[in-house]
């Protein structure tokens, strides 16, 4: 079976929302952008390469497909441009961005999820991945943990009083301040500390 893991740029209070500056209109949009390192960037391009397929929402989706057919000739953007996408949406009627396909609901990532192929990952898109959350679709949850509080702004995590365990499975500090965690859901004894 596939995994699907979602990865976070995350402030220390929990904010998801316009880490890289213009996503939304968050008075602090951009608190990501200082803290991009060398360390970080190959963190996310193994990612990135450690996946067969991206599953985005309807935002996330628009935003990437407004953006990254642009840019080639770097392993990350063809990466990104070569990939299966599938975006989770009941209002968008067509997919432009190469080998995109639409699902229209949860039960159709279950499928997904249980068809052939590598693992998927999840980027930003916060109301996609709260209803995975929800349906226990969740294999493996990356946060990389920027030191910094904005306020308040969309978070991850509903207060819905809806109990998750997550066990670790790996977390480094970057020479910038920044945490990576990877979890994993179920959760399981096994746990690397590096």
């Amino acid at each position: 079976m596939r995994k699907i893991i979602v990865t976070e740029f995350i402030t220390l209070d929990g904010v998801i929302e316009a880490p890289g500056g213009n996503e939304t209109d968050h008075p602090h949009g951009g608190w990501q952008a200082q803290y991009r390192s060398p360390e970080g960037g190959q963190y996310k391009s193994d990612e990135l390469n450690s996946v067969e397929a991206l599953l985005l929402g309807r935002n996330t989706y628009e935003l990437f497909a407004g953006y990254w057919p642009g840019q080639t000739g770097n392993p990350f953007s063809d990466r990104m441009n070569g990939l299966p996408k599938y975006i989770v949406s009941t209002s968008l009627n067509e997919a432009v961005w190469n080998n995109s396909h639409i699902l229209r609901d949860a039960n159709k990532v279950a499928e997904l999820k249980k068809g052939e192929g590598g693992d998927i990952l999840v980027y930003g898109s916060a109301a996609l991945v709260k209803s995975l959350l929800h349906h226990n679709l969740v294999d493996e949850l990356h946060l990389m943990v920027i030191p910094v509080s904005v306020g308040g702004g969309l978070r991850l995590f509903e207060d819905n009083r809806e109990l998750k365990r997550f066990g670790l499975k790996h977390s480094r500090t970057f020479g910038n301040g920044v945490m990576v965690v990877e979890y994993q859901l179920p959760v399981t004894d096994s746990v690397d500390l590096k």
